[in-house]
């Protein structure tokens, strides 16, 4: 296995809609895999795309932690629920209802930068696994985010292009620190009273 140099915003990779994998099983694809979860790791990452490595195809590795589901108490790999780490090959997504929620997202390809994205709430995604295998489920909340922000990436999207109100893109340290003042304001507005 081998950590991977990430390709950053600006790169032509990012920009590529990303080819099909002809085969799963391929031990190639494997290696990638394996390549791409230690890339992952080491960057503190919950989601990479295969371009984001210099590899223009449909392949995409994440995990929701407990942390971060909708509801970390339910059954790992269910909607709502904490998803251990999986690899999808060739995926296709379709929103199962018309619900957007906007919530704040990073990514390795711009490092230090989050903005507020407009995300389907609900999807189900199919694709292959690494035997094969079909894999299809539905997703909500940080679940279905992550996966359309990674498969966002094979279509050659960033997260940046989809922000409505670019006032919310930034900085994480000036975001966080700009969240910090309003809660002080607020909390001092409150004693006020």
């Amino acid at each position: 296995m081998a950590i991977l140099k990430i390709a950053r915003a600006g790169h032509p990779v990012l920009a590529r809609q990303a080819k099909p994998v002809a085969d799963p099983t391929d031990p190639a694809i494997a290696q990638l895999v394996a390549d791409m979860v230690e890339t992952m790791a080491d960057a503190g990452g919950v989601g990479l795309a295969a371009p984001q490595v210099h590899a223009s195809l449909r392949v995409i590795v994440f995990f929701v932690p407990p942390q971060r589901a909708a509801d970390p108490e339910a059954a790992e790999g269910t909607s709502g629920g904490p998803v251990k780490l999986t690899c999808l090959i060739n995926p296709q997504i379709d929103p199962l209802d018309p619900a957007i929620d906007e919530d704040w997202e990073a990514c390795l390809s711009l490092p230090g930068l989050t903005g507020k994205v407009p995300r389907w709430r609900r999807i189900r995604y199919r694709a292959l696994s690494l035997a094969g295998d079909e894999i299809d489920r539905e997703a909500e909340g940080f679940h279905a985010r992550v996966v359309q922000h990674e498969i966002d990436h094979l279509d050659g999207m960033l997260y940046f292009r989809r922000i409505r109100d670019l006032a919310t893109f930034g900085f994480v340290e000036e975001v966080q620190r700009a969240k910090s003042h309003a809660q002080a304001q607020r909390a001092a507005s409150e004693v006020s009273r």
